[in-house]
């Protein structure tokens, strides 16, 4: 355990899968960290672990946070999961996916165990591009959010501030794709879907058409299963 410790957001998406290679690819010393929120795509978790447990990534943690006891998101509660969206609309409005402070609090408990294992960084794999609208997956927002963590823990007070690593923020799906090749990744593992039947993703939702562009205009096919 003599490499620099890191935390990783790991859903067990492409995105958040690709990240935790690149990290690694760094030499940090992975330490990952996933969420049961309540979503209906509980599916990601246990690609999640599968993904962590290849990677022979240093931890593993699955917290839960009752969102779904909240709801106001498509994710979270009965609300329908928009289909087939031109990618055009995409950009224009939030969407009903987006979960409430779903990354503030993701990022709060990544910052807490990250000081209790005295990790100083913090990976994540929000995208500022090839994105549904949300918008904490902004530069603004992950900047604000760093101020304020080294403001308010010991480690900031001390010295010792965090850095947030979000290397796909300006990243299109399809150089994320291409740069998770050259490390390696296996996105067969991976899981994108917002409203999965079973193990299989719709192919219609919002993250399906972005994930199977992606592939597309990177000249490969989806590895992942789809109905």
């Amino acid at each position: 355990m003599n490499q620099q410790q890191a935390v990783v957001l790991l859903s067990g998406g492409l995105d958040s899968t690709t990240v935790l290679a690149m990290a690694q690819s760094q030499g940090f010393a992975c330490n990952c960290l996933s969420f049961q929120y309540g979503q209906r795509q509980s599916i990601e978790l246990e690609r999640a672990r599968v993904i962590a447990r290849n990677a022979d990534a240093a931890r593993h943690l699955v917290l839960r946070v009752d969102l779904d006891a909240i709801g106001g998101s498509a994710l979270t509660a009965e609300i329908e999961v928009p289909k087939d969206r031109p990618f055009g609309d995409m950009e224009k409005e939030i969407p009903v996916t987006y979960v409430p402070g779903r990354n503030i609090l993701f990022l709060a408990h990544a910052l807490s165990w990250a000081e209790v294992l005295g990790a100083s960084d913090i990976f994540l794999g929000i995208n500022a591009i090839d994105y549904s609208g949300y918008p904490d997956c902004r530069p603004e927002f992950l900047d604000a959010f760093a101020q304020m963590a080294n403001l308010g823990t010991k480690a900031g007070a001390t010295g010792k501030p965090f850095r947030f690593h979000a290397p796909l923020i300006r990243l299109s799906k399809k150089e994320i794709i291409l740069k998770g090749r050259e490390l390696g990744v296996d996105y067969g593992l991976t899981h994108s879907c917002y409203d999965p039947v079973g193990d299989k993703a719709c192919g219609r939702c919002d993250a399906c058409r972005l994930r199977l562009q992606g592939f597309s205009e990177a000249g490969l096919v989806d590895p992942a299963p789809y109905v």
